[in-house]
């Protein structure tokens, strides 16, 4: 185990790696499902190299470098060697593409970007409207590297040269400088981009190590994407903290989910709604037992969906928790102490909580439904704020408690999750902003006058919600649901494309042109077009 998990001004993950690889140098940190591994001693070395060569580029401590590819050993790679530079990570979703992506890109101000060739072709379609946007670290590039002059901005370069760098040997960072950004949805505007010190960091790795206490003979399955908090920081950063090994999944597969279990002797496992549905919904195998899977984190946790993991699969311990990106860890499950459906109890020694009514931000009795309010004991553990958001920041942070726009209920410390206060959809783990949805919508399909997205549950218990569009069509527009399904799919990342589209005269709204969301969203999928089921 990490020696400074106990001692919040060493809470560096950088650091962590390189007292591992000190201490265990030859110990398996991370095999791919794609044959890849990594040593803790690898991962080090490895990461100095690149802290190398990103400096040799013009890269300096507190720069911001773009991330944009899928899991793999190289999205490690990358992510340890900017930390280890004392650069900041901004980690961005691999199926980003149009307005969605030039608008992170813009916000972060990165003035290089490290992707693979899936990847490339989405960055070089806004890469001429980002102008800090310099050079492109492409992996697995076929040519070799541009010369300097010889190719328009920004240039691209292959990420491979890393490996004849020269180490980095400058200071690490501190606990308290910012480590990485990561974007999550606002509800009536773009996605904020979240700042996350070192601290804040290790800490969603520390809630992970304590919730469901990680031994030394502990294998760690990691099926979420490492672009987001949950596969990389509460997952991978446990196994770092722990100096356990993990098996990394490219990509979620529920075909393959108990194979791998049995296979790579997966003892831990995390699971979001959508995916411990699609696990659940596999036909019954004998394999369903007989493995080592002890434990899994599964946010949200239905008291149907961890009935079946306890009766069906044989798992020991559902742990469940309430996270956010800005807040690691603040409310967990504990080993042992079952609580289906609720969220967990509240970290008292690092976190204040209270439920409050949204309008006063006053609490509410026990029991009742209010917003979750938290705001942190430890320093620096919790998101300063959102980058070049200033406003966002200081709404977020109203009369000193961070509001997560979460409904909840707390009795005797456990909390239970209820849904989103305000418009945000959050589907399959990812929260995703209307707004966002609707400015895409109106820029690339010429059919549409207004649009409005919103969330309708999902069918599955736990899957949380699909996302539904209101559409009012151009004047003269005979676009059906359908033709307007298949543009919306094309002009949409696929984490925010709609299952259901409703073709409306016009769209419900107050006396001030604000629509009406609730009204919507009361509405549901009447008379709707759904896509997942045309023909119903």
């Amino acid at each position: 185990m990490f020696s400074g998990i106990h001692d919040h001004f060493r809470w560096v993950l950088p650091s962590a790696l390189a007292e591992a690889a000190q201490q265990c140098p030859d110990k398996m940190w991370l095999r791919c499902s794609d044959g890849d591994a990594l040593t803790f001693g690898q991962a080090a070395e490895d990461a100095e190299k690149i802290a190398g060569h990103l400096y040799a580029l013009g890269v300096r401590p507190g720069d911001h470098v773009a991330v944009m590819m899928g899991n793999g050993i190289d999205f490690v790679r990358a992510w340890a060697g900017i930390g280890r530079l004392g650069a900041i990570a901004v980690l961005l979703n691999t199926e980003l593409q149009g307005h969605f992506l030039e608008h992170q890109l813009h916000n972060c101000e990165a003035r290089l970007a490290i992707t693979a060739p899936q990847q490339l072709g989405a960055i070089l379609e806004v890469a001429d409207r980002i102008a800090a946007l310099e050079m492109i670290l492409v992996a697995q590039a076929e040519s070799g590297p541009a010369r300097q002059g010889d190719a328009p901005k920004p240039r691209r370069l292959r990420w491979e040269d890393w490996q004849s760098a020269p180490p980095f040997e400058g200071a690490y960072p501190r606990y308290d400088q910012i480590a990485a950004i990561m974007y999550t949805s606002g509800t009536t505007g773009p996605s904020k981009g979240v700042l996350m010190t070192h601290a804040h960091c290790t800490m969603h790795g520390i809630t992970t190590v304590e919730a469901i206490q990680l031994r030394e003979d502990d294998v760690y399955y990691i099926t979420l994407p490492l672009f987001h908090a949950n596969g990389l920081l509460i997952q991978l950063g446990a196994t770092l903290l722990a100096r356990i090994p993990a098996f990394l999944r490219t990509r979620f597969s529920a075909s393959c989910w108990i194979d791998d279990v049995h296979e790579q002797g997966i003892t831990l496992t995390n699971s979001l709604g959508a995916t411990a549905a699609f696990i659940i919904a596999q036909p019954p195998s004998p394999r369903d037992r007989g493995h080592r899977l002890r434990a899994m984190l599964n946010a949200p946790n239905p008291p149907e969906h961890e009935a079946i993991f306890r009766e069906r699969f044989g798992v020991a311990d559902i742990v469940s928790g309430f996270s956010m990106t800005e807040v690691p860890g603040p409310i967990a499950g504990r080993i042992g102490c079952p609580a289906p459906g609720a969220a967990g109890w509240v970290d008292t020694a690092r976190y204040e909580v209270m439920i409050a009514d949204s309008a006063t931000d006053l609490p509410v009795a026990e029991g009742a439904v209010g917003e979750i309010l938290i705001r942190p004991k430890v320093p620096f553990i919790m998101t300063p704020g959102y980058y070049r958001m200033p406003e966002k920041t200081v709404a977020a942070w109203r009369n000193a408690w961070f509001h997560t726009g979460d409904a909840a209920t707390m009795v005797d410390g456990l909390v239970t999750y209820i849904d989103r206060i305000d418009d945000c959809i959050r589907r399959r783990g990812q929260n995703i902003s209307p707004a966002e949805i609707e400015t895409s919508l109106m820029a690339r399909v010429p059919d549409i006058a207004e649009v409005a997205a919103y969330a309708v549950p999902a069918d599955a218990p736990g899957a949380e919600a699909e996302i539904a569009l209101a559409i009012v069509r151009t004047a003269g527009s005979t676009a059906t649901a359908a033709a307007l399904g298949e543009q919306a799919q094309a002009a949409l990342p696929r984490f925010a494309r709609p299952r259901y589209l409703r073709l409306l005269d016009k769209l419900p709204k107050t006396p001030t042109e604000k629509i009406q969301r609730a009204v919507l969203r009361k509405q549901g999928t009447q008379d709707a077009y759904d896509r997942d089921n045309p023909r119903s």
